[in-house]
């Protein structure tokens, strides 16, 4: 076979090849104009479905290799630890916090779970307001707490929005945890998170935001917002896969959260006392915890598979810029609006959005569209009585194009 052009799917080609210690050329140098098509595979359908999963790119894909040629081979050592230094940095960059903030989570579901732990609820009691545009997964959660005796406020959209100020109706004093989507996965409402931060501290609360549709698509400041928790995992706008996400806690939060498990990940020294040859101790084994949220909230053993895709990921999204990726996306969501309203749908997504997703609100959604849709080979979300569609940076106007060529009127 003859030399590999040196052309930017050349380049993705050639760092799958590389020897284990190599990392792939450097994402941020191959980022391109967008769309970005050449990062990504031939996908078999018009795919316009990243806020469900993200397609791997290939320069991810050849990340993991290199590891699974190791883990095969068992030849020389995987540096994991550097490994997770530079994604945990990474999505530190991204959300503009301080890597000891930053704890490793299977997933967005389990962070939230680990807040409401260390928060003690629900025996510490207290009241909690949340939205019905927060992930459904989590209706549960708080449907839970409030059997338990905790006061649980729901607030519900008008218009497709919650307004800052129902959330200022419903903080009062005895509010402990505000907690929202800050971009909701059912219609992509971004909420205004600094104002909403600003009264929940004034009133004594804290706030948590689930950013799994917010990290990799719009800008994130935890400190300029001043959310004190936020969690995502990485199988959709991050590019990674299942079983591994962020949690990220205020550094200044630390002494105020109950710890809830005890495990190895959370040590930064132990030294056993009853082994042969240990030193002898008064105790079974010396443990000193870590002092960063790692210390306080690591779980076991993590997915290295997604940590070597992250780490090719991370540096791919910083380089290509999230206000870039945003000025390509909004052009795409205007031409996809001004469709959808053509055909009749009732968009329920606020006019004037800059998140990634446009959902429609249609009653048998799913049985009145799969079968168009599967005919021209196009791929969104769909659910019963709604669709949503999902553009990334991979997405043409010509993809939008055939998505509205392919629904019938409403």
């Amino acid at each position: 076979m003859g030399p590999i052009a040196m052309t930017r799917r050349g380049l993705l080609a050639a760092a799958g090849a590389a020897p284990i210690a190599a990392r792939a050329a450097t994402p941020a140098a191959l980022a391109a104009a967008l769309p970005d098509r050449a990062a990504f595979a031939p996908m078999a359908a018009t795919y316009l479905d990243s806020g469900t999963m993200h397609p791997i790119p290939l320069g991810a894909r050849a990340a993991v290799q290199r590891y699974l040629d190791q883990r095969t081979a068992m030849d020389g050592h995987y540096p994991t630890d550097a490994v997770e230094k530079r994604v945990k940095d990474g999505f530190a960059r991204l959300i503009n916090a301080a890597p000891e903030e930053i704890a490793f989570v299977q997933s967005t579901t389990a962070g939230e779970q680990l807040v409401i732990e260390a928060l003690d609820f629900p025996s510490g009691g207290g009241r909690i307001v949340t939205d019905t545009l927060h992930f459904f997964g989590s209706f549960y959660l708080y449907q839970e707490l409030a059997r338990q005796g905790v006061d649980v406020a729901w607030l519900r959209p008008d218009q497709g929005r919650i307004s800052v100020e129902a959330y200022e109706r419903a903080i009062t004093p005895s509010t402990r945890l505000v907690a929202l989507s800050l971009v909701s996965t059912y219609n992509g409402f971004e909420h205004d998170l600094k104002r909403i931060c600003d009264i929940a501290h004034a009133r004594g609360a804290l706030v948590y935001a689930d950013i799994i549709h917010a990290a990799g698509t719009i800008p994130i400041d935890v400190r300029a917002s001043g959310v004190d928790f936020a969690a995502s995992a990485s199988y959709k706008w991050l590019m990674g896969d299942f079983g591994l996400g962020f949690l990220y806690a205020r550094a200044d939060l630390r002494a105020r959260l109950k710890r809830t498990r005890f495990g190895y990940y959370q040590l930064a020294g132990f030294t056993p006392h009853v082994y042969p040859f240990d030193p002898p101790g008064d105790t079974i084994a010396d443990t000193v915890p870590r002092d960063d949220m790692e210390g306080l909230f690591a779980g076991g053993t993590r997915s290295h598979t997604v940590l070597a895709q992250l780490d090719w990921t991370l540096d791919y999204i910083l380089g290509l810029g999230i206000e870039r990726i945003v000025a390509h996306r909004l052009p795409l969501l205007a031409r996809l609006r001004a469709g959808l309203r053509d055909k009749g749908y009732a968009i329920v997504t606020p006019e004037g959005s800059r998140t990634p997703l446009v959902t429609c609100a249609l009653e048998g959604a799913y049985a009145r569209l799969s079968d168009p849709l599967k005919a021209a080979n196009v791929r969104i979300t769909l659910s019963r009585n709604r669709f949503r569609v999902c553009p990334s940076v991979f997405t043409e106007e010509q993809d939008i194009d055939r998505l509205l060529s392919a629904l019938p009127r409403a």
